[in-house]
C-alpha cells in the first residue's frame, strides 16, 4: 500500500507530483508481505498510526491494556501457528514491560518478535535527554535470541525479514525490532519501497540426522530393560504429532508427557506413565527425550530424581543444548519431525521390545496413584468450603464433553493440581507457565488462543497469579473472545489463612471478588462455592461462547506454598521476641 502526494510550493502552487511512502506504511507492507495476520500491542507513541494502517490493511490489531500482556499473546500465538507473533509497543517504559515477554519467550522456545518504536539516535547517544530515552537495543540483546534495529525506512522489509527468520529458524524464541520513530516518519519514493520488501522462503527447513546416529539411539533403544521417552514442549511446537505417535506405539516405550506435551498422545493411551513419573524417572535406563531439556523441570537429570546409570538419547533442533547437564548417549540433532520419521524408518519389525516386567511395573505404580487421587477427588466432592480438588474435578468433567477447548492454566496449587486432575485428548491445547514458571501469562495466552483458532478457551487461574494481567478481561470482553476464566479464589498467596503480625494484612493476603469485576465491562460474572455450581456456570458460559469469569469460592486454608516447589523457597527461622 502507498501513498500519493502532491508536494506544493509554499505559496501554494503545485510543483510536482509523486508517488510516496513512508516507514509506517512499509512495515505494515512488509508483515501482510510475510503472511502476518494479527498484532497484539498497546498503542501510543510513536506507533499508533503503524496500529491504525495495521488494521486498515487487514491485519488484525488487538490492543492490550499492558504490553506485557500482549507480548505473552504474541509468543503464544508462535507457539501455536509456528509463526513469529508480532507484539508492537511504544518506546522505553512500554518496550520494557513487552521486554518481560520477550525474554519468556525466547526461554520457552517460542517464535516472536517485539517491534518497538524508540527515540531519535543521535539524542539517545549523547544522552540528551529526549522523550522516553532509552538504548533498547542493547537492552533488548541480554534477554532475546537476536535483537536488530533499522536505521533507514529503505531497510524495514529486510529487518522485517530478518527477525521472521531468525525468530523461527534452529531453535524458535524471541527476537526484538527496533524502529527509531525517525525512521517510521521517513518519507522515501513508492517504488524504491516496494523493491525494497521480500518474502522470506523456507525460515526453518528440515535437519535429518546421521544414519549412523540414528542407528546409535535404536541400539540403544533395543538393548534397554527400562526405556522411557519424555515428550516435551519442543515436541508439541514441532506439530510432528502422527510421527510422534507412530514411533511411540511402533516401540511400545513408555511415555512421560510434560505438562505443554499433554495430549500429543491422548492422556489415558496405555503407554502413558504421567501417573508413575516419579517411579519411571528413578528407574529407567535408556532414556529419550523428545523436544525435552533437562533442565530444573526434569531435575537436570541428577540422582535421586534420576537412575544415576541412566543413558540418554536427546532429539533437538539445538545441538547446544546437549550434554548441557548428563552425557547424552546418543545425541539426534534435527527437528523433530524428520528425526521421527527417519527412526521410524530405520526401526525395524520386533526390532525394539520392551520387558513386560518394565511394562508390569509402571502400570501396578499407576494404578496405585490413580486410586490414591481418586480417593482424594472423592473426599474433595462433598468438603466445605470448597477445595482445589471439588472445583477441578467440576472444571475436568465439563472439559471432557468439550475436548477441543484450549485450557491456560498458571498459579502454584492451581497450576500444579489442574495439570494432575484434568487429561488432555489433543495437541496444543494445554498452554502454562513454562519454564520460567511466569506468572502473568494467563490472559495474554488466552487472547491469543482464542484469536488464532476462534476455539473456545478456559482459562484455569490461582487468585494471586490472574492479579497479574487481570486487567486484559475488558480486552477479552472489547473483542468478545470465546473465553471464560476461572478463578480459583483461596483469598491469598499460596493460601489465604496466614495470619498477620502486624495492622495491615499478612504478606500472602488477598481478596476480590472477581465476578463482579467482569461484570463492569460487559461480561458474564459467576460466583461459585460448590463443584456442583462450577459445572453449572462452566457449561452455561461455553455454550454462550462469549466472555465470562467463574469467581470460585475455595477454603483460604487449602494450599501448599510454592506448589510442587516449595523446596526452591528457603524459609527463615522463628526469632523470638
Amino acid at each position: 500500500m502507498t501513498i500519493a502526494s502532491l508536494r506544493e510550493s509554499e505559496a501554494g502552487g503545485l510543483v510536482g507530483a509523486q508517488k510516496l511512502t513512508d516507514g509506517i506504511h512499509l512495515v505494515v507492507d512488509a508483515l501482510k508481505l510475510n503472511e502476518i495476520d494479527a498484532i497484539y500491542g498497546v498503542v501510543g507513541i510513536p506507533i499508533t498510526d503503524l496500529a491504525r494502517l495495521a488494521q486498515a490493511s487487514g491485519i488484525r490489531f488487538i490492543g492490550f491494556r499492558h504490553e506485557s500482556a500482549a507480548g505473552h499473546a504474541a509468543a503464544a500465538a508462535g507457539f501455536l501457528t509456528k509463526k513469529p507473533g508480532i507484539c508492537l509497543t511504544v518506546s522505553a517504559p512500554g518496550f520494557l514491560n513487552g521486554l518481560v515477554a520477550l525474554a519468556n519467550a525466547t526461554v520457552n522456545c517460542f517464535p516472536m518478535v517485539q517491534i518497538s518504536g524508540s527515540s531519535e539516535r543521535h539524542l539517545v547517544d549523547l544522552q540528551r535527554g529526549d522523550y522516553e530515552e532509552m538504548d533498547q537495543l542493547a537492552a533488548a540483546r541480554q534477554f532475546a535470541k537476536a535483537a536488530y534495529r533499522v536505521q533507514r525506512a529503505e531497510d524495514i522489509g529486510r529487518g522485517v525479514a530478518r527477525a521472521i527468520r531468525t525468530a523461527v529458524s534452529g531453535r524458535p524464541g524471541g527476537v526484538y525490532l527496533d524502529i527509531p520513530a525517525a525512521v517510521l516518519g521517513e518519507v522515501i519514493d513508492a517504488d524504491l519501497g516496494a523493491a525494497s520488501l521480500w518474502r522470506v522462503v523456507d525460515p526453518a527447513p528440515r535437519q535429518v540426522p546421521e544414519p549412523a546416529a540414528l542407528d546409535r539411539a535404536i541400539e540403544l533403544l533395543a538393548t534397554a530393560q527400562r526405556p522411557l521417552v519424555v515428550l516435551g514442549k519442543g515436541a508439541a511446537y514441532a506439530q510432528a504429532d502422527d510421527q510422534i505417535r507412530q514411533f511411540v506405539e511402533l516401540t511400545g516405550v513408555p511415555y512421560l508427557p510434560m505438562s505443554m506435551a499433554k495430549g500429543l498422545l491422548p492422556d489415558d493411551h496405555a503407554q502413558s506413565v504421567a501417573s508413575a513419573r516419579s517411579l519411571a524417572l528413578r528407574r529407567a535406563d535408556v532414556v529419550m527425550l523428545v523436544g525435552a531439556r533437562l533442565n530444573w523441570l526434569l531435575g537436570h537429570g541428577d540422582a535421586p530424581q534420576w537412575n544415576s546409570d541412566a543413558k540418554f538419547i536427546q532429539v533437538d533442533i539445538a545441538s547446544t543444548e546437549l550434554d548441557s547437564n548428563q552425557p547424552i548417549a546418543a545425541p539426534l540433532v534435527g527437528d523433530v519431525g524428520s528425526v521421527m520419521q527417519a527412526l521410524i524408518d530405520r526401526t525395524g519389525p520386533g526390532q525394539i521390545a520392551v520387558p513386560a516386567q518394565w511394562r508390569d511395573e509402571l502400570s501396578a505404580r499407576s494404578a496405585e496413584n490413580v486410586g490414591k487421587m481418586a480417593k482424594r477427588l472423592t473426599a474433595a466432592e462433598t468438603a466445605h468450603p470448597m477445595k482445589f480438588l471439588g472445583a477441578l474435578q467440576a472444571i475436568r468433567d465439563v472439559l471432557r464433553e468439550n475436548p477441543r477447548t484450549y485450557v491456560v492454566n498458571e498459579g502454584a496449587n492451581a497450576l500444579d493440581l489442574a495439570r494432575n486432575t484434568i487429561g488432555m485428548q489433543v495437541p496444543r491445547h494445554r498452554l502454562d507457565s513454562g519454564t520460567w514458571g511466569v506468572m502473568g501469562i494467563g490472559m495474554g495466552y488466552a487472547i491469543a488462543a482464542a484469536v488464532e483458532t476462534g476455539d473456545p478457551v478456559v482459562a484455569i487461574e490461582g487468585d494471586s497469579a490472574f492479579g497479574f494481567s487481570g486487567m486484559e478481561i475488558e480486552t477479552i470482553c472489547r473483542y468478545g473472545l470465546p473465553v471464560v476464566t476461572v478463578v480459583l479464589n483461596n483469598s491469598g498467596v499460596y493460601r489465604g489463612d496466614d495470619a498477620s503480625t502486624s495492622g495491615d494484612p499478612a504478606p500472602t493476603a488477598l481478596r476480590a471478588r472477581h465476578d463482579l469485576m467482569i461484570a463492569a465491562f460487559g461480561g458474564r460474572g459467576y460466583r461459585a462455592t460448590t463443584p456442583v455450581e462450577v459445572a453449572a456456570a462452566l457449561r452455561e458460559a461455553l455454550a454462550a461462547g462469549k466472555p465470562a469469569l467463574i469467581d470460585c469460592v475455595i477454603d483460604p486454608a487449602d494450599g501448599t506454598e510454592s506448589g510442587n516447589i516449595s523446596h526452591l523457597n528457603p524459609k527463615g527461622i522463628t526469632v523470638q521476641r
